[in-house]
């Protein structure tokens, strides 16, 4: 028990550092390949306003419990320009999958493909899930690794940041 502490401790500490270093960083603009067949470049995803890019996949427990609250966020801030963008990272194999969990979920936020990590190692999405929050001019304003119960307020609160609309109260 106490190395797997340790372990929390170290793994907390490294995140933390290396989320830092991630910020104010400008991204290529990217080309994503949708669930649709469509292809579309990061920098159409953010002429509306910031765009939150969520790295999961299909067999990571910690993904699907986060995105039930994207779902929250993007019903919630889209008619502020916000969007949301959920890139699965599952293998060639595994990939039929993610269009049936999309559908039984009921999920609408957008979901782009990247079987073989190319755009996940370019946003440095080391661990699943990896949440960034980008800015309109393409440029990281949060970067965040993993998903415990809780980070939905974190993941929130920056979200009201990057539109500028200040923080809610408890219950509203």
């Amino acid at each position: 028990m106490q190395l797997f502490k340790r372990f929390v401790l170290i793994t907390t500490i490294f995140t933390a550092v290396h989320a830092d270093e991630q910020r104010d960083i400008m991204l290529p603009n990217l080309s994503v390949k949708l669930l649709d067949g469509k292809q579309v470049r990061l920098s159409a995803l953010l002429e509306e306003g910031p765009l939150l890019v969520d790295f999961w996949a299909t067999w990571c427990a910690p993904c699907k419990k986060e995105m039930i609250f994207l779902e929250e966020f993007h019903q919630k801030y889209n008619e502020y320009g916000f969007r949301v963008l959920a890139i699965s990272t599952d293998s060639p194999k595994s990939m039929s999958k993610v269009k049936s969990y999309i559908r039984a979920k009921k999920y609408t936020f957008m979901v782009g493909l990247d079987p073989n990590q190319e755009i996940a190692k370019k946003m440095n999405a080391l661990l699943m899930p990896t949440t960034l929050i980008l800015s309109k001019d393409r440029k990281v304003s949060w970067y965040h690794q993993g998903f415990i119960p809780g980070d939905e307020k974190e993941i929130e609160a920056q979200i009201r940041t990057v539109l500028e609309l200040g923080q809610e109260k408890e219950g509203e």
